[in-house]
């Protein structure tokens, strides 16, 4: 329309029955609340910095500090709620800490506290039987090569995130773990083939890192998500272990794959709260059988 011959197009030249004050319902009004979107009336319109705002809106944005900061937190606590990550940032910082340890270890007090904590299959004999080894291992890395373990805290801050907000804190902490043990007893276990290699130390997360990558494998599987990508990057990872001299313990980055990859699948075949009775015990079949693995040597000692 043209102007003069009627409304102007998208202007409303009458009232509609909404258009009342929420307070007046006799008052009409087309002004808005900036804060709730009820129609307020003049009398009832307080101008602030924002805009317009009705007296309810107005006495809650005046509400007392220890309401305004309580309201805050909460706010606060879903935004990271949102992010949430706790068990991978305490792995990563974990592993950070062990790291500096061993630096200052390293160059005050010879190997020392890198040789307390890293495994070799040694330690699984009867007579120096160290078990916990198996557990501290997955929380070294050299300190001559600084990218072992940049390298690592980069890999779980991008999967390690992803996967334990997928799974859960509780599921994602114990994969890691699993995994974690599954990579030394890849170099364990590779002793029957080796026995020179009983003495032979291995340091680094390796292990349980690439149980998290194979886990989120089979998760994005699961999910029927493309994995062509992420298996390339794994293989690839995978084959620069296998280069004569790299000193790098592709037995353990194996073992790691290999539980990491099983206990997902446990996870993923009896997912759901109809299935957790299931899911928690077929977990204790699998811890069972690492922890059985982990006394072969009992039975039979390599060489």
């Amino acid at each position: 329309m043209t102007a003069g011959s009627g409304p102007v197009f998208g202007v409303r030249a009458e009232y509609g029955p909404e258009d009342v004050c929420y307070r007046h319902p006799k008052v009409h009004s087309f002004t808005l609340c900036q804060r709730c979107g009820r129609t307020v009336c003049g009398e009832c319109q307080v101008t602030s910095p924002v805009g317009v705002l009705c007296p309810e809106c107005t006495k809650q944005m005046q509400a007392p500090p220890a309401r305004r900061a309580g309201r805050s937190g909460r706010v606060l606590g879903r935004r990271i709620a949102a992010l949430d990550a706790p068990v991978t940032y305490g792995i990563m910082a974990l592993c950070v800490l062990v790291f500096i340890a061993q630096w200052i270890g390293s160059a005050f007090a010879g190997n020392s506290v890198t040789a307390a904590l890293w495994y070799a299959p040694v330690y699984s004999v009867p007579g120096v039987f160290e078990p916990w080894r198996m557990v501290t291992a997955m929380f070294t890395h050299s300190t001559g090569f600084i990218f072992h373990i940049l390298f690592n805290l980069y890999t779980l801050w991008l999967f390690g995130r992803n996967l334990e907000q997928t799974i859960g804190k509780a599921a994602y902490a114990l994969l890691y773990v699993f995994a974690g043990i599954g990579g030394s007893l890849g170099v364990m276990l590779w002793a029957y083939a080796d026995p020179q290699t009983v003495i032979v130390p291995t340091v680094g997360a390796s292990g349980a890192i690439f149980g998290v990558l194979a886990a989120t494998l089979v998760a994005m599987r699961s999910a029927r998500v493309n994995i062509t990508s992420l298996a390339v990057l794994i293989a690839l990872n995978f084959a620069i272990g296998l280069v004569p001299g790299t000193s790098i313990s592709w037995q353990a980055h194996l073992g790691g794959m290999v539980v990491g990859a099983l206990t997902m699948w446990v996870m993923v075949a009896l997912r759901g709260p109809r299935r957790r009775s299931q899911r928690v015990w077929a977990l204790v079949v699998v811890g069972a059988g690492l922890v059985a693995l982990s006394c072969a040597y009992f039975v039979a000692v390599p060489g």
